[in-house]
């Protein structure tokens, strides 16, 4: 049996590291922060995923909401609601939208920060916008 290499072990340790920071950071007492509230209108009906945000973070406007909650709100978006794809959570950065993928309970990710989990949509916009630096989101493409 040959030996592990260098870069396996680290990948093994890194994971074992990262799954028992996230197994720390889960309590029952934070389950409320992982679903948004009822719309208004809509008592007793809990929205998929977590609340909506507007906020200026870095001096860039980063808006996130659930996908079924803002069809109507955000009508006048260039693309369709990740076409092809089953959007849970919709988020855009000075109004253009970055794509974000939620993993199950291991978090989320951006077409930026691809292989980066972040526990919200909030974080994986904030670390987006540090990340481009002043660029501008390109477009996701579903067709390619």
């Amino acid at each position: 049996m040959s030996r592990p290499t260098r870069r396996q072990a680290i990948g093994v340790a890194t994971g074992a590291a990262a799954s028992i920071a996230l197994v720390g950071t889960a309590s029952p007492g934070t389950a409320s922060t992982d679903t948004a509230s009822a719309a208004p209108g809509e008592a007793g009906t809990p929205a998929p995923g977590p609340a909506p945000f507007d906020e200026v973070y870095q001096g860039r406007r980063i808006q996130g909401a659930p996908a079924q909650a803002d069809a109507h709100a955000r009508a006048d978006a260039h693309a369709p609601a990740h076409a092809g794809h089953h959007a849970v959570y919709r988020v855009w950065i000075d109004g253009r939208e970055l794509h974000v993928m939620r993993h199950g309970r291991s978090g989320w990710s951006s077409a930026v920060n691809h292989y980066e989990r972040f526990a919200t949509p909030l974080d994986t916009a904030r670390t987006a916008v540090a990340s481009l630096k002043g660029a501008s989101v390109v477009p996701f493409d579903h067709t390619a």
